[in-house]
């Protein structure tokens, strides 16, 4: 039985680290996947603590970047703003999440057929982003206005309905209000820094009381996996979709959702 629970969480893990960054929602993703490997998670706190190893992935690769940012912080004035405007757009969803934690884990986690419709849905509007032809006017992440950047918080809200995609809302906010598709993909990894490593420190407190020794080598798993994926993911995503766009996980979204919300109906 252990070594089952091992084995899904390494597979949930890497299916974490394959999806975090990019818009198909890894928690719509781990939650179907659980749902059908018929695994349970302590509180529901595995889906969301292995997404430290996403964010050490994240920090892993942009780390000389991240040093430079800090170092130019006193001098330069868009260093300053960057900063200032990756705080702002995680502030809605500090606050929400915070006041709505309780709904979305007990009700909104809970609910498959909710996350196989907001996959569908994500999916058209994702296809649609893309293929319609707008005018960047951004193409940097160190040139995003503030009021742009609290627009972006605001769509990352959307994604605490399972199903939508935390990278996904932020993406096609992005792109909605001005960015590039690159631009909008490097904004979104570095949001993901405080939203996510925020998400980890409040589940963890939550459920301190319920997690036990048992718990750990099963989490430990699917952190370590999540880790070694992502970081793979990270270092090529950008280059991918300057290229090709999003279409691809705009069409993956779509066979995701309809084929599970038809195995929901046939099987449960």
């Amino acid at each position: 039985m252990a070594s089952q629970a091992i084995g899904d969480a390494l597979a949930l893990g890497i299916l974490e680290g394959l999806t975090e960054f990019i818009p198909v929602s890894s928690t719509g993703h781990l939650l179907l996947a659980g749902h059908f490997l018929g695994f349970e998670s302590t509180g529901k706190a595995f889906e969301v603590l292995i997404q430290l190893g996403a964010i050490l992935a994240i920090l892993s690769v942009y780390f000389s970047r991240l040093l430079k940012i800090l170092f130019d912080l006193p001098s330069d004035p868009r260093a300053r703003r960057f900063v200032m405007g990756v705080l702002v757009a995680f502030l809605p969803a500090a606050v929400i999440g915070a006041l709505a934690h309780d709904f979305i884990k007990n009700v909104l986690f809970e609910t498959p057929k909710l996350i196989c419709i907001m996959l569908i849905l994500g999916g058209v509007v994702l296809l649609w982003v893309d293929r319609w032809a707008l005018t960047p006017k951004y193409r940097s992440i160190m040139d995003f206005p503030l009021p742009v950047c609290l627009g972006i918080g605001l769509f990352q809200c959307l994604a605490m309905i399972p199903g939508t995609s935390r990278s996904g809302a932020t993406i096609v906010g992005s792109m909605l209000l001005g960015a590039d598709k690159r631009s909008s993909a490097e904004f979104s990894f570095f949001l993901a820094m405080p939203t996510m490593l925020g998400a980890f420190v409040f589940d963890l407190l939550k459920n301190r009381d319920l997690l036990s020794a048992s718990d750990v080598p099963v989490i430990a798993t699917g952190f370590v996996a999540a880790f070694i994926v992502a970081v793979i993911v990270v270092r090529y995503l950008l280059d991918y979709v300057s290229r090709h766009g999003y279409a691809l996980f705009a069409w993956w979204r779509l066979i995701v959702g309809v084929v599970g919300l038809a195995a929901l109906i046939a099987w449960g």
